[in-house]
């Protein structure tokens, strides 16, 4: 999570900057695998504790074991994130998910067994009630998101503006997008700089960029 230690930075011009003092506070989390300390590279794998909504840095190892089911619960998060191209959603559609700005995203969470709608604010991810049969027609327009592998893959939506993206995402990178606002948010109205940053991040997420692993942590 990001802490109020960062309040006050100048802000950073990407938003791969804007969390690398996250990332330092982290460092000795994110040197070895959460489960069962083996060194790692930044380049790793993350895992969630989908009850707790909660992600963890780990190794090869033990992120392969939990593909197979084997890691005390734990869900290998996909590396991958993709551009929806022709995803189909009008004003009317996006109004009835009831989300109260144009970014979230939506994941199905396994132990709560219903879709889970979120949306970054400058205190962190909030959730917001979802309209089901609002859900259900959006499904019915894009069947991709039928296959979105529950709890560790969501859609992610940015209509923030004329232009309106969505992508199939892995929920890291959501658990990213909160903690940038988090940190960059200033004021009422956020400021121009977490702005600038977010559409930067989803440049970066478009264009297939890597990722920061400063993600790990609670939705």
């Amino acid at each position: 999570m990001v802490t109020a230690a960062f309040a006050g930075r100048p802000a950073p011009s990407s938003w791969v900057a804007a969390l690398r003092g996250f990332a330092g506070v982290a460092r000795a989390a994110l040197a070895r695998c959460e489960l069962c300390g083996q060194a790692i590279g930044a380049a790793h794998d993350h895992l969630l504790a989908p009850a707790a909504r909660h992600t963890v840095c780990a190794c090869g190892a033990c992120a392969g074991r939990a593909e197979l089911g084997g890691s005390d619960g734990f869900r290998r998060i996909p590396s991958q994130a993709s551009l929806l191209e022709g995803f189909r959603m009008s004003e009317a559609e996006w109004d009835a998910l009831m989300i109260p700005i144009g970014l979230a995203f939506f994941f199905t969470s396994a132990p709560e067994g219903r879709v889970v709608a979120m949306y970054p604010g400058p205190a962190g991810a909030v959730e917001s009630l979802l309209d089901l049969h609002a859900w259900q027609a959006l499904i019915d327009a894009n069947p991709v998101l039928a296959t979105l592998r529950p709890d560790v893959e969501a859609l992610l939506v940015n209509r923030v503006g004329a232009r309106h993206r969505y992508f199939r995402a892995p929920i890291d990178r959501c658990f990213a997008l909160a903690g940038l606002m988090r940190l960059e948010w200033h004021g009422l109205s956020g400021g121009a700089a977490v702005w600038e940053s977010i559409d930067l991040f989803f440049d970066e997420l478009a264009c297939g960029r890597p990722q920061a692993h400063a993600s790990h942590g609670r939705a």
